[in-house]
């Protein structure tokens, strides 16, 4: 049996196994808390794995071993970056955003302030953070289908984004959060399944000798003149031509990585999922656990792919390194257990990550459309008059349209590393919604006006610097190879654009008079105790 009809007969039985999970979850939908919240039944555990399963995305499997796999040092850079950022979202946000709100971020920020200017700004600053999102994951799904079916041609893998845009729309039109929560589940079993069994086998052939497996990936991937420079700094940030520049995009890249998760809309909405605050906190526990432990994974299978498959073969297949981890299974399985070894490993790997793809696009699409329809439908467009049938059939109309425009931009970006797609959505989320967060959490003074400042100062500054990035113009691996307007030389905008989303903040807030200090010291209460949270889910 070819790895072809393997992978095919892998993918469509996890395929069938999730169509199921979300047509049982689709009977259990009734309500909007059980839309947008799952009906708020899951424990802290299977909200953690949930979690893991939302966080761990093509970007983490696919273009972290990818980027480790090209640049060495670098690109390990990532790993370290969205691991240490869940001690933000664990010390800062978890709990108290599971007390303050109900089902999506703008409920916090709309309790203490004019509800209708700052639903609309978190709506809109939702649904671009998670189209950004998107983008790397439907990349990553024509990338992965290349490999694994033999599609070559530029239209085949414009219809697998199709395809795999169609599939996360099913799951989230009918099976909602319960729907999405079960099929993230599952998939992040099977993927720390897959990425463990890969790891052994890669440290075995090396007699797990870490140091042997690094100085091998040193020598067939590092540059010729000094290989060694593979696993030090500056392949990719900092080199001779940038310079300056590419030492501050790398400080911008932390910045962004490690900041930009508890402003990230598919994971905060995770918190209102459980019952009470100790299962919050107990769901970011399981999640780091979970997580934690995947991205030292990582580093096994990027410098695995750089010593056993070589950096010529990776780009040879995809030039932004996201068939790595899939190429590193073929060949270490053939290499231990011989032709057939490799080709049930690599179908095995490959339908495992097509799942991370489908799981992570069914939770994004669910934040977006859930914001869509809860904050700016039925608060800004209908005043607070919508009923929740409503607001659900908004809410899985809304999936279609923003379902179809994330496979439209897709097309566009598809030469791109996924995680470094990835990177951008977590500098426009630390830009606009990080500040008014913390800020609506912990400062006294905070208003509407802030808000809306930082929210829009913020998201607009993060774009208007990508837009203007060598990641849109002025290069071959940009968006836009032919066109040359980058007058931005940084590659991520977090380094600009998270203070200045900050300092919106600060300036809307002392330039309005606007005050009320009996809120504040009510989201205060409920923040740090929960007390009062009960009632807010209800009404």
């Amino acid at each position: 049996m070819s790895s072809t009809t393997l992978s095919t007969i892998l993918f469509l039985a996890f395929v069938a196994a999730t169509l199921g999970i979300t047509v049982w979850a689709s009977r259990q939908t009734k309500t909007a808390a059980d839309y947008y919240a799952g009906g708020r039944s899951f424990s802290g555990a299977q909200n953690g794995l949930a979690i893991g399963g939302d966080y761990m995305s093509a970007a983490s499997f696919l273009g972290i071993a990818g980027i480790i796999a090209l640049f060495g040092y670098d690109g390990f850079l990532y790993s370290i970056g969205f691991l240490v950022a869940w001690l933000v979202a664990l010390l800062l946000v978890a709990e108290l955003m599971r007390n303050s709100g109900k089902f999506t971020m703008a409920d916090v920020l709309a309790f203490r302030m004019s509800p209708r200017p700052v639903r609309t700004a978190a709506g809109v600053s939702t649904i671009v953070v998670s189209i950004f999102y998107l983008l790397a994951q439907m990349v990553g799904a024509g990338a992965l289908v290349g490999l694994l079916l033999g599609v070559t041609s530029e239209a085949g893998k414009v219809w697998t984004i199709v395809a795999v845009g169609a599939l996360m729309i099913v799951y989230v039109v009918f099976g909602g959060m319960k729907g999405t929560t079960w099929v993230q589940i599952v998939k992040a079993v099977l993927l720390m399944t897959g990425a463990a069994l890969v790891t052994i086998l890669v440290l075995a052939e090396f007699g797990f000798n870490l140091s042997g497996l690094l100085g091998q990936a040193a020598a067939t991937s590092g540059p010729g003149a000094n290989p060694d420079s593979f696993l030090s700094p500056g392949l990719r940030y900092g080199t001779e031509e940038q310079g300056l520049a590419g030492k501050i995009d790398l400080i911008s890249l932390g910045l962004a990585l490690v900041l930009g998760t508890a402003g990230l809309p598919h994971i905060l909405i995770r918190f209102y999922t459980v019952p009470t605050a100790k299962d919050a906190r107990k769901s970011v526990m399981w999640g780091i656990g979970i997580i934690g432990t995947f991205y030292l994974l990582t580093l096994v299978l990027g410098f695995g792919a750089a010593a056993i498959v070589g950096r010529e073969e990776i780009v040879a297949q995809d030039p932004g390194g996201n068939t790595a981890a899939p190429l590193l299974a073929l060949r270490i399985g053939e290499e231990i257990f011989g032709s057939v070894g490799g080709t049930i490993l690599l179908a095995f790997i490959g339908a495992v990550a097509f799942a991370t793809i489908l799981a992570v696009v069914a939770g994004l699409t669910l934040a977006s459309s859930s914001s869509f329809a809860h904050d700016l439908y039925a608060h800004v467009f209908r005043r607070g008059q919508a009923s929740e049938r409503q607001e659900v059939v908004v809410a899985r109309i809304s999936a279609l349209v923003i379902g179809a425009v994330a496979i439209g931009l897709s097309i566009l970006a598809q030469n791109q590393n996924v995680a470094f797609l990835v990177a951008l959505a977590f500098a426009v989320a630390a830009s606009g919604n990080l500040p008014a967060i913390l800020y609506s959490l912990f400062w006294k003074r905070f208003n509407t006006a802030g808000a809306v400042s930082a929210i829009y100062g913020g998201l607009l500054s993060a774009l208007l610097l990508v837009v203007f990035s060598p990641v849109v113009s002025g290069g071959e691996r940009a968006l836009l190879p032919d066109a040359d307007f980058a007058w931005f030389p940084l590659s991520n905008p977090g380094i600009i654009s998270i203070p200045f989303g900050f300092l919106c903040g600060y300036l809307g807030t002392i330039m309005s008079k606007e005050y009320n200090a009996a809120k504040y010291a009510e989201i205060e209460v409920r923040s740090l105790t929960g007390v009062g949270a009960e009632k807010a889910v209800k009404h």
